[in-house]
């Protein structure tokens, strides 16, 4: 079959991840599927250096400065560049699928989809539901056309239970749908490929218990509020260490607690690595932790650590809680309890047996349910009897 993926993100950071999963996964099942991005925002073109994985597109500086209203007016006039591109690219490609990533004020897919009888399944990783980093003036009318869209498309992909229940009670007679949280690359994520001992003697982690984190150190992942918790605290087990991998607005907060903490040799923080060698890293760590998430995503770093056999710590959303069972691949702490999440971090090392068997539950868990083959099977399952398969 052929399918038109279309998208309108930057395509470089975990929106580029997820879309390469769900893209070569579709092709792995033997259909040929054409990707139409922001130009300059390509997902396949992997970026290979640490510091371009937040390189933007052509047009993100622009998008980024642009205040409120203006940046909202202008997502909603990416229709007319939406209508020339997509229209092109029908009439060339002739899809017989559509395969949108929903942003906020885009419906001219869906339109196009629906005139020429084009199949189109919308992912939805955000909403005018939810929160976001960037405030939304233009709420009512965000919401006139999710609403349009998600009643109009053939089948809609939510990443949470939450999500999808929060997006049904607010629209009503939305379109079928499939939950279906984020996954892993099985190949890149598999602890047989690294020399784990090798890796630890190189970084200077041999005969420590590791505790990692892979992400960024943003407000709402919690790590600089996890890193105050725990770092006057790891004198007590001095044979910890906690390897924090990424950066972000809350490194220098970070910096500052472990400093001040005098734990520079028990805290390393090797910065932002680009994705290809993330799992190199994560290969050097015993277990992890997730200081905090929110009701309605579905962390990609949680299914690429239980991926590697690091199972992870984790507050207990409901989206986190529906991959992670807690004490068997993974354990759970009562949300938004930092000093809950830190004790039982410190619990943990002292418990190398569970550690191990917990890590090997997790990469079960990921190879049976949460690959991206998975989440492909899910999304076609979304079109009419009367499509045609390869």
């Amino acid at each position: 079959m052929r399918i038109l993926y279309h998208h309108r993100t930057q395509g470089r950071q975990v929106e580029g991840v997820h879309i390469r999963g769900i893209v070569h996964a579709l092709r792995d099942l033997g259909h040929e599927v054409e990707i139409l991005s922001f130009p300059g925002a390509d997902p396949e073109q992997e970026p290979q250096q640490a510091s371009a994985s937040a390189k933007p597109g052509r047009f993100g500086p622009l998008l980024a400065r642009a205040p409120g209203v203006l940046f909202e007016l202008l997502e909603l006039g990416y229709n007319l560049v939406t209508l020339f591109r997509v229209g092109r690219t029908l009439r060339r490609l002739q899809p017989q699928m559509i395969y949108e990533r929903y942003a906020l004020f885009l419906f001219v897919t869906v339109w196009l989809a629906r005139r020429r009888g084009i199949p189109v399944i919308l992912e939805i990783n955000d909403s005018a539901l939810v929160p976001r980093v960037r405030s939304l003036t233009l709420r009512r009318l965000a919401r006139r056309i999710e609403r349009w869209c998600l009643r109009q498309a053939t089948g809609l992909v939510f990443i949470s239970h939450w999500f999808h229940d929060t997006a049904r009670e607010a629209y009503g007679d939305i379109a079928p749908a499939v939950i279906s949280p984020n996954a892993a690359d099985l190949q890149r994520f598999d602890p047989a490929r690294f020399d784990r001992d090798a890796l630890r003697r190189e970084r200077g982690l041999e005969g420590r218990v590791v505790c990692g984190y892979v992400g960024a150190f943003v407000p709402w992942h919690g790590i600089a509020a996890f890193v105050r918790a725990i770092v006057s605290r790891l004198h007590a087990t001095p044979h910890l260490t906690l390897l924090l991998v990424g950066d972000g607005v809350d490194l220098p907060a970070v910096a500052a607690a472990i400093e001040a903490a005098g734990m520079q040799d028990r805290v390393r923080l090797p910065g932002r690595v680009a994705h290809a060698e993330v799992a190199a890293w994560i290969a050097c760590m015993d277990y992890a932790v997730l200081a905090d998430s929110n009701e309605y995503g579905s962390p990609m770093k949680l299914f690429e650590l239980m991926a590697m056999e690091v199972a992870v710590v984790a507050p207990d959303y409901a989206p986190i809680a529906e991959v992670v069972t807690d004490g068997a691949d993974g354990w759970l702490f009562a949300r938004g309890q930092v000093d809950a999440c830190a004790g039982l971090v410190l619990k943990l090392a002292q418990q190398p047996d569970d550690l191990r068997r917990a890590g090997a539950a997790a990469r079960a868990n990921i190879v049976a349910h949460h690959q991206w083959r998975n989440n492909a099977g899910q999304l076609l399952s979304l079109l009419p009897a009367k499509a045609p398969t390869p």
